[in-house]
């Protein structure tokens, strides 16, 4: 029990690592990319600002399910994986909380579940507010120009 509760420890980290240094290198790239554009110009994209944020916040979400499908794949005690598709999908459902149940691992390990689904609600949570703060900074610079 020890070593799941180090392991989600870690892997919890690790996320928030990433999706942190994500969301300072997606602000950094709409405020390089957009907000110098003339009012004309930047009424044109300000669609696109918003699909591209949650493209990208999709794709860190995918990527941060990654990494614990693969640890789920590569952990010598879980078996219930044969494939790595298996461990993703696994990972997806559980890091979105949405637990369909048809796969399963095992009740030694459903404690790495458990700290990927709260990982998961952190993290699409902070989503969330980054793509809230988005849709408010685009009618903001909007509404100015």
């Amino acid at each position: 029990m020890l070593i799941n509760i180090l392991i989600g420890l870690f892997l919890i980290v690790l996320t928030v690592m990433i999706q942190g240094y994500g969301t300072i290198v997606w602000l950094n790239y709409v405020s390089k990319h957009y907000v110098l554009l003339s009012p004309e110009k930047f009424l044109k994209k300000r669609f696109q600002v918003l699909v591209f944020s949650a493209l990208f916040l999709l794709m860190l979400h995918f990527f941060e399910a990654n990494l614990w499908a693969f640890v789920y794949y590569i952990h010598p005690s879980i078996s219930e994986f044969e494939t790595f598709e298996k461990s993703v999908y696994f990972s997806l459902v559980t890091f979105t909380t949405l637990g369909y149940g048809e796969i399963t691992i095992s009740s030694a390990h459903r404690l790495l579940a458990g700290f990927e689904a709260a990982n998961g609600v952190l993290m699409l949570g902070w989503s969330t507010a980054l793509m809230f703060t988005t849709v408010q900074y685009v009618f903001k610079i909007s509404e100015e120009k």
